[in-house]
């Protein structure tokens, strides 16, 4: 088996557990931000910016790569979202709009393209497609992975 099919019998075996996959590939990280592509069934559909990585600290840092429940909840501040659950050592890890890192506390920024100052861009439309492409789903499976 070559590593790509190894790729897709996972994604299977995961859509079949959880009803649905969402993968996030990190592609560059800075002090401005860590930032990635956020997949559905293995097809981009816009780009992610998050903290840089300062040891899954609350508050400071990206989470880790692996393996998560994503979970939908009601924020008071982003209404209709999915929390990432069981991150060691920390909670209210939100997927929601944003453009750069000082929107974050350790969530997850989804936009549309990435802007020319280390930051993102059209956040509210890429939320909004986000909520289209889950809106059957209570929760899912996110896999997060580094490709840099």
């Amino acid at each position: 088996m070559t590593l790509l099919s190894n790729w897709f019998s996972f994604e299977s075996a995961m859509e079949e557990k959880s009803g649905k996959l969402i993968s996030i590939k990190r592609v560059a990280t800075s002090d401005a931000g860590t930032f990635g592509v956020i997949m559905d069934q293995g097809k981009p559909f816009c780009v992610t910016c998050e903290l840089p990585w300062k040891d899954n600290a609350a508050n400071i840092s990206s989470i880790p790569t692996g393996i998560y429940e994503a979970v939908r909840v009601q924020s008071p501040r982003f209404g209709d979202t999915f929390e990432v659950a069981n991150v060691k050592g920390r909670t209210h890890i939100l997927f929601h709009r944003g453009n750069s890192i000082k929107d974050s506390k350790g969530c997850i920024l989804l936009a549309e393209g990435f802007g020319p100052d280390e930051h993102v861009e059209r956040s509210r439309n890429a939320f909004s497609e986000f909520l289209d492409r889950t809106q059957d789903y209570s929760k899912f499976i996110l896999q997060i992975q580094e490709a840099y």
